[in-house]
């Protein structure tokens, strides 16, 4: 009984699991991202492959062209000469790398993988003419500057002030609206490739102390995670561990 039990739970978990890629996919074909739409002319027509963990941009580059993620997931981080990290933030199909970066030469952040990824490749010097012409493109680079902005600050205020359970709630909670916004989720879930080393980088805390705070959030029903989905099964006290209103 408790092993057909759990090959039920096994089998709805790999269905769900199933619905997410889909939906990761179908996201990635759309191509609808938060600033282009991958048919401009500055943007590749072919899609480049780079493996899991491997890195897209490496901090101090020089710049000629700059990722569109199409599928998988990346992460913008900064090394320090002694090999502590602090990641920036993430990339999700149809993100492309920070703002910042249209206007400068080299790469003040490294590009990784997180997940084997998928990107099409925009001419900086390109779209910087672009924003000169297009009154769309550029309202919309600006609103988008600005939120890279707001969850700088935001940033500075996890690592400064909050608690390691704000944090990584936080964290999960972004991640999952920003997942929403693109149709990336399965009701509360979605796609969640994280592993441990990444959210303590992402927080400024320990892979131990990541690991602590996350079988007490399972513990007391917050969130479940399989494989590489992430439920979020109460997300109304969730919000209140993050101190969200």
């Amino acid at each position: 009984m408790h092993d057909a039990h759990r090959a039920h739970a096994e089998t709805v978990d790999l269905s769900a699991n199933t619905r997410l890629r889909q939906a990761a996919a179908r996201a990635a074909t759309a191509m609808s991202g938060v600033l282009l739409d991958g048919n401009e002319a500055f943007v590749s027509d072919t899609e480049q492959s780079v493996a899991a963990r491997r890195l897209i941009l490496r901090e101090r580059d020089a710049l000629s062209v700059l990722p569109l993620i199409c599928r998988g997931w990346a992460a913008c981080s900064v090394t320090l000469f002694d090999g502590r990290r602090q990641i920036l933030s993430f990339l999700l199909p149809g993100d492309m790398a920070p703002t910042a970066m249209v206007f400068d030469d080299v790469a003040h952040v490294s590009v990784e993988a997180v997940t084997d990824v998928q990107f099409r490749a925009v001419q900086r010097a390109e779209f910087k003419d672009a924003l000169q012409r297009e009154a769309g493109l550029f309202e919309r680079f600006s609103r988008l500057a600005a939120v890279e902005k707001f969850q700088a600050d935001q940033l500075a205020v996890d690592l400064g002030r909050r608690s390691a359970d704000e944090r990584i709630a936080r964290l999960i909670l972004g991640l999952a609206e920003r997942a929403r916004q693109r149709g990336l989720t399965e009701g509360d879930s979605f796609e969640f490739p994280l592993r441990q080393h990444h959210i303590a980088d992402a927080t400024g805390l320990t892979s131990v102390h990541v690991s602590k705070v996350l079988t007490e959030f399972r513990r007391a029903g917050s969130i479940e995670i399989s494989e590489r989905a992430l439920t979020i099964k109460d997300p109304g006290a969730f919000r209140a561990i993050a101190n969200m209103r």
